[in-house]
């Protein structure tokens, strides 16, 4: 069957759209941090559709990153990925952002842990496994002090994500990094972690947020006391 899948991924600074036929990806574009809008997007989506002779309906689905990363970013993605949802009916599969990562991880590697920079020298982390179908979680996401995150980490084991390039002064020698090509989420390897899951049902596509497991900086901020 030849579907046609729209990916979002906008967990950086940046943001990457892709055009998926078949099960790859036949258009991709990048838009920098001063075009991560609504309005930028729904155009470069639209070049990406009409290069294909296609139109929104007649998109299978979208997949979107939920994160974690940049919160703005996120919001904008799954914003954007609802709307076309809704007036399209098509399906919306929300791919973790570090699962992606995981994906991408070289071919010798059956164990890694994937961080993203969480600020405040915190990290999201999360461990993968590899099997004979793909990567998956071995734990839940969490927020932790890169301290906390070294103390963990076995001899050996290999990092990944974009949390690396943050804190690799931090990460033991002993433990080997991922290329730094493979550490930010590709729109292939959203493609591929999404086409193994089930669409959001109406209320899940309703109640989706981003992955953030805290507010964005700025409710952060707000939460903190006056003096």
């Amino acid at each position: 069957m030849n579907e046609s899948w729209l990916v979002l991924e906008t967990s950086g600074r940046g943001a990457r759209v892709g055009l998926a036929r078949g099960g790859a990806i036949v258009g991709a574009a990048e838009l920098d941090s001063s075009r991560r809008h609504a309005r930028d997007m729904i155009s470069t989506i639209d070049a990406l559709l009409k290069a294909e002779a296609l139109g929104p309906r007649d998109l299978t689905g979208v997949m979107a990153s939920r994160g974690p990363g940049s919160y703005t970013g996120l919001r904008v993605g799954l914003m954007t990925a609802k709307a076309l949802a809704y007036a399209t009916g098509c399906e919306l599969r929300a791919v973790d952002t570090l699962a992606a990562i995981a994906h991408q991880s070289p071919a010798e590697a059956t164990h890694v842990w994937v961080i993203a920079d969480a600020l405040q020298a915190q990290v999201y982390a999360q461990r993968y496994t590899k099997r004979h179908d793909g990567w998956f979680p071995e734990n839940s996401l969490q927020i932790l002090t890169t301290g906390e995150f070294v103390a963990g980490l076995v001899a050996g084991e290999m990092v990944n994500g974009p949390g690396v390039s943050a804190y690799d002064g931090q990460i033991p020698a002993a433990n080997t990094r991922a290329p730094e090509a493979d550490r930010e989420p590709r729109v292939e390897s959203v493609l591929a972690v999404g086409l193994k899951l089930p669409a959001l049902t109406q209320g899940e596509l309703f109640a989706l947020e981003p992955l953030y497991l805290r507010g964005s900086s700025a409710e952060e901020k707000a939460k903190e006391p006056r003096g």
